[in-house]
């Protein structure tokens, strides 16, 4: 990538034009909404509600399924960055099937999503899995494999040595943390799917120390995203550790597809102003400790 900042899955990345236009806004890499093996609806509305600090949201996974996805991924390839095809499963063969299936420049594996039952963070949770998904996914590519990991446990970096085992290439932290909302005129609950996952400025923190504990631990990279929404965010992931940065919830609520090229370019800026370079700021708070 000729940045270390990138489009995270989920917020967009349904159509081959999106992945395309952030490409072509600035962003060094792609990541597509996760597909499957079979089309699915998501949960039943309101899946997205605004809260303090960010976005609370219950999707449910909706995707039209790995068979009618391949053009996507290729017209998102027309921006001229690195596409990589965030998927999920409900075990190893599922996930197999659709890495298989799939022509991309790398596969990221969902197993964090808190609100998709029998998916994501219900078998993400236990490094026996992780573990095994991973292995499973590598032996059948070859391209990189990342494994978004979910913060909704006691021991992320647990978890981050599952995915090292099975021969993940980098770790994603994190995704969103569960979470809910209430009407308190009616007393229900806003999502239809009762809790979903929050995200947004709100859980940059939770992100930076997962970041921190994961690549002081791992001996793969590590990539950071969590409320990143400007090249100060960014240059604090990567202190932490982060080999690169997703951006997911900011782009619906600062700049749009701009935001890309503003983070990468004002963090180019602030490396040539300390004189420095991207490696060297790497991991800089780890030093202090």
């Amino acid at each position: 990538m000729h940045n270390p900042v990138m489009l995270a899955a989920g917020i967009l990345g349904t159509t081959g034009a999106s992945l395309k236009r952030a490409a072509q806004s600035g962003a060094g890499g792609v990541v597509t909404k996760s597909v499957g093996s079979a089309p699915r609806d998501g949960h039943r509305g309101p899946t997205v509600v605004q809260v303090e600090g960010g976005l609370l949201n219950a999707m449910g996974l909706p995707n039209p399924s790995y068979h009618n996805f391949q053009e996507e991924i290729d017209i998102g390839r027309e921006g001229g960055v690195p596409v990589v095809a965030s998927i999920f499963g409900s075990g190893p063969e599922e996930f197999v099937e659709v890495a298989t299936g799939l022509d991309a420049d790398g596969f990221e594996l969902n197993l964090s999503c808190p609100h998709a039952k029998r998916y994501g963070a219900e078998i993400g949770c236990e490094a026996c899995n992780v573990e095994e998904i991973t292995r499973a996914v590598k032996g059948s590519v070859n391209v990189p494999v990342w494994v978004k990991l979910t913060p909704n446990v006691a021991d992320i970096v647990g978890l981050g040595f599952a995915a090292q085992r099975g021969g993940a290439d980098a770790v994603v932290a994190i995704n969103t943390l569960k979470a809910m909302a209430i009407d308190v005129e009616s007393g229900r609950p806003i999502l239809g799917n009762r809790f979903g996952g929050l995200s947004g400025p709100a859980i940059k923190p939770v992100a930076i120390r997962c970041v921190y504990d994961l690549a002081s631990a791992l001996d793969i990279p590590v990539i950071g995203v969590g409320g990143v929404s400007s090249w100060q965010d960014a240059a604090e992931m990567i202190m932490a550790g982060a080999a690169g940065v997703q951006v997911g919830t900011a782009l619906g609520q600062v700049e749009g597809y701009g935001i890309f090229g503003s983070i990468a370019e004002g963090l180019s800026s602030y490396l040539d102003r300390k004189g420095t370079t991207l490696e060297e700021l790497r991991g800089m708070a780890r030093r202090f400790s």
